[in-house]
């Protein structure tokens, strides 16, 4: 077990922690108010690459960034020695940064059409300043949750490569000769030709660091959960929810659907719920009443996606069907509502059992126990075969260092 910080480092911890918060904090008040000042810089219809949303999703954006830095605060000061908790701590600065530039770099060069050097520097700051966050969060954060530790000391190459691609990238980022890729400037500080391969080189090599480093700390994190048990394994299933749910929020192309800047939101929402869990498990927080939480998540979101393909499929194969009697769709949707209906009870029973059965193993099998000897039970009148079948169950479902059974004698029954 480790030992506790010196009160004195405790503090220091505190006071770093709590003041990357206050900068966030600044930081989202400082897009908010740019927002609410200046709406050309938040609105799309100023200029073809101005990010859009106006205050509304500035709103947004703000209050998750500061959630996201209470949140690093928290665990940055409560477990000064884990690294996890300043990764968390870091992200939010580091996005803030990146959604903060990129609305002033619009202010400055709306304010200065003429001016082909308006923000550029704004421009050369956002184009590299995602790596503090992203790269960390990426591979270091699989490999050293929850404990701050790699899994074995095996892994620590996988460490060491993460930290290599940081410099890689920011090179690559911040020389690139030509056009930002988000913003319609150059890159003043540009590599002149001579160097130019050099560049891409090294960014490639960068690029190829972390997609090793990520894929190595995913790899470890399963090892990790399968050597796993008690409150580690909580706090793995945990996180490993979220993060699930996370990809699920990145897969969905809000995007091209909606928009960039709501594709960006959601992405923000994403890392909050992921910084919940990382927050309520290594806070230890009610921590064993998850294992309900991420059962009826997977049983009711498995179930919503069944019923809604099958409400779809329907809906649709009776439009054909009686496109020849009705043109009007009323009757295909209320037979598809009833179909839902009728199919809800036993999908929700045959999904609760294949999740049962899939992530709950052992519970799953412990109540096919029961169940199987609660049938046995009504025909059994052998007391020695009761208690030797009893013990077995027992044995089986709860898995104790020993087992007795004590039988009450017969009492008088004659009155």
């Amino acid at each position: 077990m480790n030992a506790s910080p010196p009160r004195a480092t405790s503090r220091r911890a505190a006071a770093i922690a709590w003041a990357a918060c206050a900068l966030t904090v600044g930081i989202a008040a400082g897009r908010l108010g740019l927002a609410i000042s200046d709406p050309a810089s938040s609105d799309a219809s100023s200029a073809p690459h101005v990010p859009g949303g106006g205050v509304p999703v500035a709103a947004f954006e703000a209050l998750v960034l500061v959630a996201l830095s209470v949140i690093g605060a928290i665990v940055a000061s409560r477990q000064p020695r884990n690294i996890v908790g300043w990764i968390v701590c870091v992200i939010p600065v580091s996005l803030g940064f990146l959604v903060l530039g990129s609305h002033v770099y619009w202010s400055l060069a709306l304010a200065n059409p003429g001016d082909p050097h308006a923000g550029e520097l704004v421009a050369w700051i956002s184009s590299w300043v995602w790596i503090p966050a992203m790269v960390p969060a990426l591979t270091l954060f699989p490999l050293l949750f929850p404990t701050g530790r790699p899994p074995t000391p095996r892994w620590r190459p996988v460490a060491w490569l993460a930290l290599a691609a940081i410099p890689a990238l920011f090179v690559s980022q911040a020389f690139t000769p030509g056009p930002f890729e988000d913003y319609p400037v150059a890159n003043p500080l540009g590599a002149g030709e001579s160097f130019e391969g050099i560049v891409k080189v090294i960014g490639g090599t960068g690029f190829a660091l972390m997609a090793v480093a990520a894929l190595a700390s995913v790899s470890s994190l399963v090892v990790r959960f399968r050597r796993s048990h008690g409150e580690e394994r909580q706090q793995l299933k945990l996180v490993t929810a979220a993060a699930v749910l996370f990809v699920v929020i990145f897969a969905f192309p809000a995007d091209q659907l909606i928009s960039e800047d709501v594709g960006f939101a959601s992405l923000l929402l994403g890392l909050l719920i992921i910084a919940t869990a990382v927050a309520i498990a290594m806070l230890r927080y009610r921590l064993y009443d998850f294992d309900v939480v991420i059962n009826r998540t997977l049983v009711y979101g498995a179930l919503t996606a069944t019923l809604a393909a099958v409400y779809l499929g329907s809906v649709l194969l009776l439009q054909l069907a009686l496109n020849g009697i009705t043109a009007d769709s009323n009757l295909a949707i209320a037979g598809s509502t009833l179909a839902v209906a009728a199919l809800f009870r036993p999908a929700r029973a045959r999904i609760q059992e294949g999740v049962d059965h899939r992530f709950f193993r052992r519970r799953y099998d412990a109540a096919r126990t029961l169940e199987s000897f609660s049938a046995r039970l009504r025909d059994q009148v052998d007391l020695t075969a009761l208690d030797a079948e009893l013990r077995g169950v027992v044995s089986e479902t709860l898995q104790p260092a020993h087992v007795s059974l004590w039988l009450r004698g017969p009492r008088d029954s004659g009155a």
